[in-house]
């Protein structure tokens, strides 16, 4: 292992993320994938938040490999994930000016948290019944972001160190259970009670990140999208997201060093 290599393990421990700076692989990727989101986004695709916010799960059509157009997905953050068997298809999600305008069926009080907040949230806490009720449904190993091109308005936005916050929570949550049954597990209140301490205690940072460089979040990282904040972009801010699965039990061990 290099002392480069050490570096970045040591501060990603620390703070919960890196970026990671551009290199020719990634910059070529991003060009190629680029070019199929627009692609994409040509046909039919699921807009949120009064049109501001095209979700785009499993939209880009990466190979198993993460290659798009015989385009590789390769770089320095390999070193620094255990890359899954087969890359799912990643997330393009993309931004639009006047983000986030509100859904008919979207409460105040989540717009409000969207607004003042950025939709701060971990991955994989999905919301249940008609109360909302969060669930782990989907353990991610990590989150893997790639930004598609150069608009920098409406950045993705971490918080430092939460994710320390984040798993002391989940590992009271899930004490004595067994791990397959995680999912079962009602986690809203205390996951509420850990963000409000992430946000009394943790360094808010944009991250405007531009293609070539790739963003890598732990899976415990508080994090959300800022509104928007630059001039009106007609294509809006593109960035590919890759969340492998993991075992519940992996989900909440702690990180190897």
């Amino acid at each position: 292992m290099t002392s480069e290599t050490q570096a970045i393990k040591a501060t990603f421990a620390q703070q919960g993320y890196h970026v990671f700076g551009p290199e020719p692989a990634a910059v070529a990727w991003a060009d190629a994938a680029c070019r199929s989101a627009r692609d994409v986004l040509r046909g039919p695709v699921e807009r949120r938040h009064g049109g501001t916010w095209c979700v785009g799960v499993d939209a880009l059509p990466n190979g198993p490999d993460g290659s798009v157009d015989q385009t590789p997905l390769t770089g320095a953050w390999e070193n620094h994930v255990d890359a899954p068997e087969a890359w799912h298809r990643a997330q393009l999600s993309v931004i639009y000016p006047g983000y986030p305008g509100k859904d008919p069926d979207e409460s105040e009080k989540a717009h409000r948290y969207r607004r003042l907040r950025d939709a701060a949230h971990v991955d994989g806490l999905l919301p249940e019944g008609p109360q909302r009720r969060r669930h782990l449904r989907e353990p991610h190993g990590f989150i893997l972001g790639l930004p598609l091109n150069p608009v920098a308005a409406s950045p993705l936005v971490v918080w430092e160190r939460s994710q320390q916050i984040i798993r002391d929570a989940f590992i009271k949550v899930y004490q004595g259970v067994a791990p397959h049954s995680y999912g079962d597990i009602d986690i809203t209140d205390i996951y509420q009670a850990a963000r409000r301490e992430v946000f009394a205690k943790c360094k808010r940072v944009p991250i405007r990140a531009a293609p070539g460089e790739v963003i890598l979040l732990h899976r415990h990282l508080l994090h959300g999208v800022a509104p928007w904040d630059g001039v009106s972009e007609t294509e809006g801010r593109m960035i590919a997201y890759f969340r492998p699965t993991v075992a519940p039990a992996v989900w909440l061990a702690p990180d190897p060093h």
